[in-house]
């Protein structure tokens, strides 16, 4: 059917993509729970077909709407006409007596289609007419499309139902209207395409009176349904009837007013009983509800006969009106039942409208009661016992099959609503009790009133318990909430239709008026926020913008009713009241229009399916009622007699047994209700399964443990990766879904819970087959430890969600789930992780194709929550993910050559930045500036998805097979097609908003400038920036000032482009990046021009322009922020600051340039321009705003000393006033300020410094700062009017920043807490030395821990341990050496702390040497242990010596005896840290010896194994004993001259080394 419908071209592929994305969700979810292998391997490549064809699919629909999108009208036409064909040939066919119903075809199933596509028909009309009126012609073709869909399936309803009928008269009346229908709507179309040709106020008005012809045609086509006509029949029954009470007068019938009363009494039971009948007759064939609606307008006419007698009969005028405005509201609720039952009986699944006929229902019993009270007059409380008849009779109803949600409650409201009625009810039988035997009859009558409207509670919490009882079974579905709730709609349209009248009629008064006005107001406003909702819910981006276009009609037809009602109650005249009536048409045709639009069946509920498991479960509670129900009404009977007959003792014993009953069956209730709470079942069943899983996963560590976990040989290790990953991913979708329905959705608790634990024993069984195939038991204990852990928090979640239940009054268990869920999203990611890991390792990449297509499917999705930033924000974060993606690519064609074995890592860091850039997707469409940006945006996001899947696929195939040539290739075009989808992607987002895209750009472009010119002042410093040719700086003046000025003209370019548009500001970005580029270029070849002579000139003219290139980075930036703002936005004050910065900047460059030729004013222009520069560098580090990065107290105290020398400078240039040294100074302040404010931050931010120290330094720097400005600042006085005096306050200046520096170093003493120490200082160097000497040495070990010895074939008698013995012994010694250099650094900082070291200033120079002599002892170690562990991998592989190996040995112990003499120099010898060196030394010492024991011994054995081959022939034998004595003379000669070099090089390397050590060197 399916191909039929998509080859013959009528159906848009787009509506295969959800259910099918639905499908392909359902089958990955069921696949982990399959316990046959090969079925579930078959779904799953089945679900990933599936997966990839529709995603194929949503591309190909995707272009073929942009290519075919201005056809769809004709299209749509032609197939509206070719539907009008074929009901004519239906036509003629049952003329012949030839039309036969289709395989399935039933009379009732073709109603309710015929039914269902009515809405579908005047929503899309509703819809295409909106469109029309906007002219936008894209959304009309679609919206053409839609109409013409929906007209296919009411033609196919049509013919179903003229076959199924064997009446010709309503058969062929069936088939007229449907073909009527057809030709309307073709009308429509046709006008629809000539409004958007030539649109305006003729065609619009044209629409709608065509529209309004369609609508009449639908109805008819409607009312041809059987039993239709019967309902319709009795409207107009009961509108004919309700005729008789517009008459002015009601003679008396001369009857009694006994007879009368006793009538009324009796119709009125008739006319309720026959309510209930509708009702009934509803849920049943055509053919009952057809006979219960006759009947109904027959009992009608009856009881308003007797009506309209009471009425006569009446003593006043003013009763007379009474009973006539009560029949009025009877009649009309009357209408409103019989409406009800005629929509339901169309569409018999929705499931708002059953609630919609039940409530009619009782509105005609309310209203039939309002007037039986108001008219007879019988002894007081018979007719209180009379409506609570009628009332219970009316609930009952509610029990016979609860199907529905009947309210709102939840399940613990129902039990609290039983709770409260049951103690009123109870009240209320003592009150009917004790009133009936003492004769107070008006109070008997409160206390039936009271215990009815009890009884009513009772039985509609009842009957929702019991609903949310079946539903929350496992095997039933919960209904699913529609996109809009058309009841609602349908009451507010009816409200507002109502106030609309009153609003109208002439005899309304002032006050009703404004009560009127304010109906209207509260309902438009509900259906504007409903649009908004439903507007912000849809995917489908037609109904997306109806819901808002219909939303602002409203709002507009509306708000032009207020000003007309505002005008009404200002001036209350004729001419007011005209314009007021005139307001209401348009706000009622527009409330209609969304009304028939919200009526579309996409938007509606799904009703619950309940299981026979789930009846079962209800079934304690609906009896319960039930019972209750039944002694009530007997209780009632009873009363009423007892109430006129007192002494009646029988009847007191009936009345008691009855009340015991009532009792009994409400205790019942409760008691049933508590046991049946929805979940605890399923929470006790899922607790069970859960702790089978723990167990059997400690059993299956166990038998790991003692190595007798049987690998699984019936299937792969990817499958097992797959099954776990699989289920992992479902456990994980579950937890949010278990902890809502835990904190508040009791019936959804089961579902969930159930659903969860299903996936834990396919889990269990995959991590065990994991694990028995895993050779090292370390990696199989990880496997199961982290799958026990994830179970058992999923165990302790299942608890508290038990304990919860789903009752969101149980507060104190909502901070417990909380937790839980928190721990089980730990457990989860960490087995995630290690499963994601795993397979990148192996190149198994199923799981990544899974996550990109999930993320995929996700942004197609509405996001749930609303947006939290602006399209800026996310297109920023997207650019940013979308180059890391562009990167990750590149490594992965690299890495493709090199080292294929990374490609898995690679493919799984692609598929996590995928799907962060697919999520940030899913909210820049939302934000976008219109729909067709963002749908633009996701399109082109998803297919860059798709080629990452291709891309990851390869990699996976290349890493199982690094040397196909082909899969390389095929790897490096896919790499290919992803950067060209990533730059696909970067337009896509360019588009969208072009202006802030470029500001992104230019922001980068102009930081790129920043370090240009950072590197060109270090040529200047240096001296280097040598002039070309013979040129000037006159040269470069006139440019330099022309660009300069060019740029303050870009600048408010660009201040203006923040309010402008995109295009603008997209030009002003990129018009300043051109000028900064140009002015940096030829203040560079000015600087040049001055020649490398002056260096300090140069810097200060390069300078200047970094300053307005770094203004102008940060302008852009806050022009990004600020674009799109209001005027009032604090992003907008922020712009002006920045543009102030910007121009003050351009006029301090401008200033230098022109003073840089001129001696006498450089220096001082110099100095104004580094003020100026300081104040700026201020006011960043006053700013709350944190660093990019943070460092360390060391580098910031480092940076405080340049200001000390700084400060000398300024104070010598105040003195001298000497132009060459008021530029260094210039200079040198610029840069030692900058960092120390930089690192001063960067400290104060460090994580581990505390709140109050941070507020320390920062102060601290800040009056630093201030200081070094002040002192500026006064030379620059100075240099201007150079005094005695003035130069005398210099040095109070200098000593004022003197001051800071020191408190800044004591700020960073405290950052440091006790542990701090000078940079400079050479036992802190020592120290870093060793724990430097500590890192590599535990590389060294870690290097020598991958080593494994070679294999080699065997010799005879061979010993194999030898490579074994090496190996261990090298890596007990690395890990001595790393013991004993951590033991050194301990025991020097004891030192330092004792003030042995560093203290005492006297000692200075000798501590110094002593820290020198450390440091070089802990080189040695480290470079020792280094060769060692070098010799230890070469002679495991067999390229050198043992020789060499016992040496680096012999070196390592004689370096560590270094060490160790080094510390004992100044140690206390009874301290703890000395007695652990002692220790650790020792170790080293034994170690090494252990290794060249074993070394030594190797080598002896081997000598002695060496079988020698004497060779049997004589000359043969005598050349083998030369070349052997040849050999030894060689050997001996060598061993002499490497004896020589040895002993050189000790003279050398100990000629200062302590006494006691060279005797130990002496002796190795």
């Amino acid at each position: 059917y399916l191909k039929h419908e998509l080859v013959g071209g009528d159906v848009s592929p787009a509506f295969l993509l959800k259910p099918g994305a639905k499908m392909v969700t359902a089958s990955k979810a069921t696949v982990p729970t399959i316990s046959d292998q090969a079925s579930a391997m078959q779904l799953s490549q089945c679900a990933k077909n599936l997966a990839s064809a529709l995603a194929e699919l949503r591309t190909a629909s995707q272009k073929a709407q942009e290519a075919c999108g201005p056809l769809e009208i004709d299209n749509a036409l032609s197939m509206i006409r070719g539907l009008e064909k074929d009901i004519q040939e239906a036509k003629a066919s049952a003329e012949d007596g030839k039309l036969r119903p289709l395989p399935g075809e039933t009379l009732e199933k073709c109603s309710q289609e015929l039914g269902t596509s009515t809405k579908a028909v005047s929503s899309a009309v509703a819809q295409l007419l909106s469109e029309a009126t906007q002219g936008n012609e894209n959304y009309t073709g679609m919206a053409a499309r839609d109409v013409a869909q929906a007209l296919k399936s009411l033609a196919s309803a049509a013919r179903g139902v003229s076959a199924t009928t064997d009446d010709s008269i309503p058969r062929n009346a069936m088939l007229d209207c449907a073909g009527d229908v057809m030709d309307k709507s073709a009308n429509l179309i046709e006008e629809t395409k000539r409004a958007i040709a030539k649109p305006g106020a003729e065609s619009q008005q044209r629409l709608a009176q065509v529209a309004k012809a369609v609508s009449q045609a639908l109805n008819r086509c409607v009312n041809c349904l059987p039993g239709q006509r019967d309902v319709d029949n009795a409207i107009r029954t009961v509108g004919e009837a309700s005729k008789t009470l517009l008459s002015d007068s009601f003679p008396s019938s001369g009857r009694s007013f006994q007879e009368v009363q006793a009538q009324l009494n009796e119709v009125a039971a008739g006319l309720n009983q026959s309510a209930n009948e509708v009702v009934q007759a509803s849920r049943g064939t055509t053919q009952d509800l057809a006979r219960a609606t006759s009947k109904f307008g027959q009992d009608f006419s009856n009881f308003l006969e007797a009506g309209v007698d009471m009425a006569g009969t009446s003593q006043s005028k003013e009763d007379q009106t009474q009973v006539v405005s009560n029949l009025k509201t009877i009649s009309m609720s009357s209408s409103k039942l019989l409406l009800a039952a005629k929509a339901l009986s169309t569409d018999p699944s929705s499931p708002n409208l059953k609630n919609q006929l039940a409530t009619a229902a009782r509105a005609v019993t309310d209203s039939i009661n309002q007037l039986i009270t108001m008219c007879t007059q019988q002894a007081p409380g018979q007719k209180e016992c009379d409506n609570a008849l009628r009332e219970l009779e009316s609930v009952q109803g509610m029990l016979e099959n609860p199907t529905e949600a009947v309210s709102e409650l939840s399940y613990f409201d129902c039990i609290d609503s039983v709770m409260e009625n049951s103690k009123v009810l109870g009240e209320s039988m003592a009150g009917i009790s004790h009133n009936a035997k003492n004769s107070n009859l008006p109070e008997f009558g409160d206390s039936v009133s009271a215990g009815s409207k009890a009884l009513c509670g009772l039985t509609e919490a009842a009957a929702q318990a019991a609903y949310l009882v079946g539903v929350s079974d496992p095997n039933s579905s919960a209904g699913q909430k529609g996109l809009v709730d058309p009841a609602q709609f349908a009451r507010a349209n009816q409200s507002i239709q109502m106030a609309c009248q009153n609003l109208v009629d002439p005899a309304c008064t002032q006050s009703q008026v404004l009560s009127s006005a304010t109906i209207v107001a509260k309902h438009t406003s509900a259906l504007c926020n409903a649009c908004r909702l439903a507007s912000s819910k849809t995917p489908n981006p037609v109904a997306k913008r109806q819901f808002v276009q219909s939303a602002k009609e409203v709002a507009n037809t509306t708000a032009n009713l207020v000003k007309s009602i505002k005008a009404l109650d200002g001036a209350f005249n004729q001419e007011n009241r005209e314009k007021c009536r005139a307001a209401t048409g348009p706000l009622i045709e527009a409330v209609d229009n969304l009304t028939a639009f919200a009526s579309n069946p996409e938007f509606a509920s799904i009703p619950a399916q309940i299981s026979p498991e789930g009846h079962a479960a209800m079934e304690p509670i609906v009896t319960a009622a039930k019972m209750m129900l039944e002694s009530s009404t007997g209780l009632i009977q009873t009363a009423r007699s007892l109430a006129v007959n007192p002494k009646d003792p029988p009847k007191w014993s009936v009345l008691a047994g009855h009340s015991r009953t009532v009792s009994d069956s409400i205790k019942k209730l409760i008691t049933n209700m508590r046991e049946k709470a929805p979940g605890q079942r399923e929470c006790d069943d899922a607790i069970e399964v859960l702790n089978g899983c723990i167990r059997e996963v400690d059993q299956a560590s166990l038998a790991a443990i003692s190595q007798q976990l049987t690998p699984r040989e019936d299937i792969s290790m990817e499958t097992l990766h797959e099954q776990m990953a699989a289920s992992v991913h479902e456990i994980s979708n579950l937890i949010d879904p278990v902890a809502v329905a835990a904190r508040s959705e009791a019936s959804q608790l089961g579902h969930k819970v159930s659903q969860m634990a299903s996936y834990f024993e396919p889990l269990i069984m995959a991590a065990i087959g994991t694990a028995s195939k895993i050779l090292s038991s370390q990696q199989q204990m990880a496997v199961l430890d982290q799958t026990k852990t994830l179970t058992e928090s999923a165990l302790q979640m299942l608890y508290t969600a038990k304990e919860a239940g789903g009752n969101p009054k149980v507060a104190h268990m909502q901070e417990a789930l909380e937790e839980s869920v928190q721990m089980m999203k730990e457990a989860v990611d960490d087995l995630g992780a290690t499963l994601a890991e795993a397979a990148s390792a192996s190149g198994a990449v199923g799981g990544m194709v899974d996550s990109i297509n999930d993320a995929i499917n996700k942004m197609e999705d509405t996001p749930a929550l609303e947006p939290e930033g602006n399209f800026v924000d996310y297109q920023t974060t997207m650019v940013k993910t979308a180059k890391a993606i562009a990167v990750t690519v590149q490594e992965m064609v690299t890495k493709s050559n090199t080292n294929p074995d990374d490609l898995g890592g690679l493919a799984n860091q692609l598929t996590n930045e995928f799907g962060n850039l697919a999520n940030e997707a899913k909210y820049a469409a939302v934000t976008a500036e219109n729909d067709e940006i963002g749908s633009h945006i996701k399109k082109q996001v998803g297919e860059l998805g798709f080629s990452c899947t291709t891309l990851v696929t390869k990699a996976g195939a290349l890493q199982c097979s690094p040397n196909d040539s082909i899969t390389k290739k095929e790897l490096i075009e896919s790499a290919r097609k992803v950067s060209e989808k990533v730059s696909y992607v970067l337009a896509s987002l360019q588009a969208g908003n072009r202006g802030t895209q470029a500001c992104i750009t230019a922001a980068s472009a102009v930081s790129g400038i920043i370090a240009d010119l950072d590197t060109t002042i270090m040529f200047a410093t240096a001296g280097t920036l040598n002039r070309e040719n013979a040129e000037t700086f006159a040269d470069h003046r006139e440019c330099i000032l022309k660009t300069a000025k060019a740029l303050v003209e870009d600048t408010k370019l660009l201040v203006s482009g923040a309010g402008a548009s995109q295009e603008k500001l997209a030009q002003a970005a990129q018009s300043s990046v051109c000028t900064i580029t140009k002015l940096a270029d030829v203040v560079k070849l000015g600087a040049s021009s001055l020649g490398s002579e002056d260096p300090e000139t140069q810097v200060v003219l390069i300078n200047a322009v970094k300053d307005v290139a770094k203004a102008l980075g940060n302008l852009i930036s806050t022009t990004k922020a600020a674009a799109g703002k209001p005027h009032d936005d604090p992003s907008m004050l922020q712009l002006k600051n920045s543009a102030k910065v910007m121009v003050t900047n351009v006029t301090s460059l401008l200033k230098t340039v022109k003073a840089v030729e001129d001696e006498a004013t450089k220096g001082t222009r110099a100095l104004e321009a580094t003020i100026e520069h300081i104040k700026q560098e201020l006011a960043v580090f006053s700013s709350s705003e944190p660093p990019p990065k943070t460092t360390t107290p060391e580098e910031f105290i480092r940076m405080t000393k340049g200001i000390t020398m700084a400060t000398a400078k300024a104070v010598a240039a105040g003195n001298s006033c000497r132009q060459e040294d008021i530029i260094a100074t210039a200079n040198l302040s610029r840069r030692a300020i900058a960092d120390m404010l930089h690192s001063c931050k960067e400290a104060a931010y460090h994580p581990e410094v505390s709140k109050d120290v941070q507020m320390r330094a920062l102060r601290f720097g800040n009056e630093c700062a201030s200081g070094y400005l002040g002192l500026l600042e006064h030379v620059l006085v100075i240099i201007q009017k150079p005094s005695h005096d003035l130069k005398q306050q210099l040095a109070s200046y200098s000593k004022r920043v003197a001051g800071s520096v020191t408190e800044l170093i004591q700020a960073a003493e405290a950052m440091k807490g006790t542990e701090w120490v000078d940079p400079e200082d050479p036992t802190v160097i020592a120290e870093n030395e060793l724990l430097g000497a500590a890192a590599a040495i535990e590389a060294a070990a870690k290097k020598l821990e991958q080593l494994r010895p070679r294999t080699k074939p065997k010799e005879a008698d061979e010993s194999l341990n030898f490579e074994e013995q090496i190996l261990e012994a090298a890596k007990s010694i690395a890990a001595a050496t790393s013991a004993l250099v951590k033991a050194a650094s301990a025991a020097q900082r004891e030192l330092v702390a004792q003030g042995k070291v560093g203290a005492i200033p006297a000692n200075a120079v000798d501590d110094g040497q002593w820290s020198q002599g450390l440091i070089s002892a802990a080189r040695m170690v480290a470079a020792a242990t280094n060769n060692l562990c070098e010799a230890a991998n070469s002679a495991v592989q067999g390229h050198a010596s043992e020789e060499k190996l016992i040496s680096s040995a012999k070196q390592v112990a004689a370096s560590t005896a270094q060490l160790l003499v080094a510390c004992k120099v100044k140690a206390d010898q009874d301290s703890q840290t000395m007695k652990r060196l002692q220790a650790a030394g020792n170790a080293v010492k034994r170690a090494s010896d252990n290794l060249v024991k074993a070394a030594q011994k190797a080598a002896f054995d081997a000598q002695d194994d060496q079988a020698v081959v004497v060779k049997s022939k004589m000359v043969g034998g005598i050349a083998q004993i030369i070349a052997a004595q040849e050999e030894m003379l060689r050997k001996e000669r060598e061993l002499d001259e490497a004896r020589k070099k040895l002993a050189m090089i000790r003279q050398q390397q100990y000629k200062f080394l302590p006494s006691e050590l060279r005797d130990e060197g002496q002796e190795q």
